[in-house]
């Protein structure tokens, strides 16, 4: 699993940005996007909905338990969860490899329309994470003429 960069201003306008426009669009009250071991990347919307660190666990928590029923039946894994309530439901969904972004909204939406806008809000955070991992990790280079000789006491 690859890190998450650390966020400037400017990085965390860009995902507020588009966590607001699929917020608007799905009629959704809040997302949050977390990596798969449970850390909060960005948060959006009504944050009274919930405590977002404890919901960021369980959600991946729940996404690993769910790769493993998948596999159980010849998937590679689910790329989508829903969970429906009696008033709240959550949706969560892979934005890439590393990253989940969790959904939750009320009777004045459907899942349809989550789901579909869900996609589109994916899409473009997935970039937006390409684009911070690419700029805070141009690789590793190793040159062993950095490293001078030491003794290694022993």
């Amino acid at each position: 699993m690859d890190s998450i960069p650390a966020l400037t201003i400017e990085d965390v306008a860009n995902i507020d940005g588009v966590l607001q426009d699929y917020l608007q669009k799905s009629e959704s009250d809040l997302s949050v996007v977390i990596d798969k071991g449970g850390n909060v990347i960005s948060q959006y919307g009504d944050l009274d909905v919930m405590d977002v660190t404890i919901i960021a666990a369980l959600a991946a928590g729940s996404f690993a338990a769910t790769k493993e029923l998948a596999r159980r039946i010849g998937e590679v894994e689910f790329n989508a969860l829903y969970h429906q309530g009696n008033g709240s439901h959550i949706f969560m969904n892979s934005v890439d490899d590393d990253t989940i972004m969790i959904t939750v909204f009320g009777g004045q939406t459907t899942v349809g329309l989550v789901r579909f806008y869900s996609t589109g809000a994916a899409a473009g955070l997935a970039n937006v994470l390409r684009r911070l991992r690419d700029k805070n990790n141009p690789g590793f280079q190793f040159d062993k003429a950095d490293i001078a000789e030491a003794r290694i006491a022993g």
